[in-house]
């Protein structure tokens, strides 16, 4: 059996971006790709492009904003959930799960929090928590489980170019870091710094002065294995060349490589 790729890709706008993301597809051939911000209403969602490049498809769109989604290469993904439990009242699209070749994927978009303070971090950080508890409840179930997407968490100040224009942003404050650090102590590897244990790495660049061109990046997008898979992490990397295409998302592709599960 081939080893299994998983991807996670802030999309910024499936409508704008579709072509990009099908060339992505047809070149990079990832088997399970968690995408982030679609920006489309859920009747709006190219689920027939989607699938005719190969790929199954599960979604939960959001006119304007937020939206997930999940592909399978050729298999249709069995969908779990469309939402993260623990708040009945929450209408943001930011949490999709589903089983594919083996693995429950669980794809998130946590929100960003700014500014800060006030009542856009603690949403952030509310979501965080309810994050957590459902986090602990897959960790226990002992399934192979893989958390991808944008966390919009820079983990520690080695995961930015600079931390200090940054300070303020919700993105690095001590609450959000706190968080993820407490989701990596219920027992989930960070695939992607488990690779690269002393390499900067980035995920996304955005828009303003030039930091793509000086690659002034921060690390945000995470994949997060459950216990028994970090030995099954061969690869993973970051398909930088999608953030050098012409009206690119400010992410880039971030992917691992698991040995059959």
């Amino acid at each position: 059996m081939a080893n299994l790729r998983i991807a996670t890709y802030n999309i910024n706008g499936i409508q704008s971006r579709l072509p990009a993301l099908l060339d992505w597809l047809e070149r990079e051939a990832p088997d399970i790709v968690c995408l982030q911000e679609l920006k489309a209403a859920h009747n709006k969602f190219p689920a027939s492009a989607i699938r005719e490049a190969g790929y199954g498809v599960v979604w939960k769109g959001q006119p304007a904003w937020n939206g997930v989604a999940i592909l399978a290469k050729g298999m249709e993904p069995l969908q779990v959930r469309d939402e993260l439990p623990g708040d009945a009242h929450d209408t943001q699209s930011r949490y999709i799960e589903a089983a594919a070749h083996g693995v429950l994927v669980g794809c998130l978009y946590l929100p960003n929090g700014n500014p800060q303070p006030g009542p856009k971090f603690q949403y952030k950080l509310a979501w965080f928590e309810r994050l957590l508890s459902h986090a602990q409840g897959l960790y226990d179930s002992g399934h192979p489980v893989v958390l991808a997407g944008d966390y919009n968490v820079v983990p520690t100040d080695f995961d930015i170019y600079n931390p200090k224009s940054w300070l303020k942003d919700a993105l690095l404050q001590p609450e959000s870091r706190e968080c993820y650090q407490r989701l990596l102590a219920q027992g989930w590897t960070d695939a992607l710094r488990a690779h690269f244990p002393e390499e900067q790495v980035f995920t996304f660049w955005d828009y303003f002065r030039q930091h793509w061109q000086r690659n002034s990046g921060l690390r945000i997008d995470h994949l997060l294995l459950s216990k028994g898979l970090k030995k099954k992490l061969v690869n993973a990397g970051v398909d930088r060349w999608v953030r050098d295409q012409e009206h690119a998302s400010d992410h880039a592709p971030t992917w691992i490589e698991l040995k059959p599960v």
